[in-house]
């Protein structure tokens, strides 16, 4: 994503970027367990894909077609990876002299153990409650834990792709 920064950052300018997805989520291999790859098909015509999952396989081959001659889907690694993506927000909060939280920037975690919750709780300290467009699914996570999460950072659980995108795209 940095090698490409400089068409990222002039289509941003020229309005052909609207928003950023962050998705960092992995679908299932049983029937009905698609909501990254839905989530991802329904993202508008002029947003941009970053992806942070092994999942994404199940949508990397999706023809979503192209921004300023830039992939909609462009891959930021493993959730192991989640250092670089927190490089990227940072940069482009740079390139445009604005916060983090400023950014029209969307995070799809996805938190099912805990090397990758670790990797990806490292993301939520990037944003505030009053700018947040996270949402995740955790099976493992608690009645305490989800609200010290809603509280403190604006985090929900996922709901459908439909509801969370025109949510996400609200803020």
């Amino acid at each position: 994503m940095l090698s490409v920064a400089d068409k990222v950052i002039e289509a941003v300018k020229a309005g052909q970027i609207s928003h950023f997805f962050l998705v960092a989520g992995c679908d299932g291999a049983k029937p009905g367990r698609n909501y990254y790859t839905e989530f991802v098909k329904q993202t508008p015509k002029d947003s941009i894909i970053l992806t942070l999952a092994c999942g994404k396989y199940r949508f990397n081959d999706l023809d979503l077609g192209t921004i300023g001659g830039l992939p909609r889907i462009l891959d930021m690694g493993q959730c192991n990876d989640a250092y670089s993506a927190i490089q990227v927000a940072v940069a482009l909060a740079g390139a445009f002299k604005c916060g983090v939280n400023e950014l029209p920037l969307c995070l799809r975690p996805f938190l099912v153990r805990t090397k990758s919750s670790l990797h990806t709780l490292n993301l939520v300290t990037l944003r505030h409650q009053e700018h947040s467009s996270w949402s995740f699914s955790a099976a493992f996570v608690s009645p305490n834990v989800l609200k010290f999460l809603v509280d403190n950072y604006g985090i929900a659980p996922i709901t459908t792709p439909e509801e969370d995108l025109k949510s996400l795209l609200k803020k």
